[in-house]
């Protein structure tokens, strides 16, 4: 399941993964990422916050969907925020910064603890 942790006027947005994720919760993703992009957004922020997020009770098709959607839309994306207590996915992310070439582009995607959610907030909405 997914729910917005709260709602920003400016370009972030900011979710949370918990028990699954579902083919559902990606077409809900993107269409909260596509209402950013209406409000005259060029790239939209994103904090994603898996802590609570059950592997097991995901969709492997919702996961690929939801990667072949961030292929085609990366450019929009900007600051990426991923928070959560797993050292699997703290290794992941500089290996996708390295994929999308996202530093380059002045885009960073940062892996964050819990416990460092403000600073995760803190990043979403800076331009740095």
């Amino acid at each position: 399941m997914i729910s917005q942790l709260k709602t920003f006027d400016n370009n972030v947005l900011a979710v949370e993964v918990y028990d699954g994720f579902t083919k559902e919760d990606e077409k809900t993703l993107e269409k909260l990422f596509e209402a950013k992009l209406d409000q005259g957004f060029a790239q939209v922020n994103v904090l994603i916050k898996l802590d609570e997020a059950k592997i097991s009770k995901s969709s492997t098709k919702a996961f690929f969907e939801d990667i072949l959607w961030s292929l085609r839309n990366y450019k929009k994306m900007g600051h990426l925020a991923i928070v959560a207590h797993s050292n699997i996915v703290k290794s992941l992310v500089p290996l996708d910064n390295l994929f999308f070439q996202r530093a380059s582009k002045g885009r960073y995607e940062r892996y964050f603890d819990i416990s460092q959610m403000e600073e995760a907030m803190m990043f979403v909405n800076s331009s740095v």
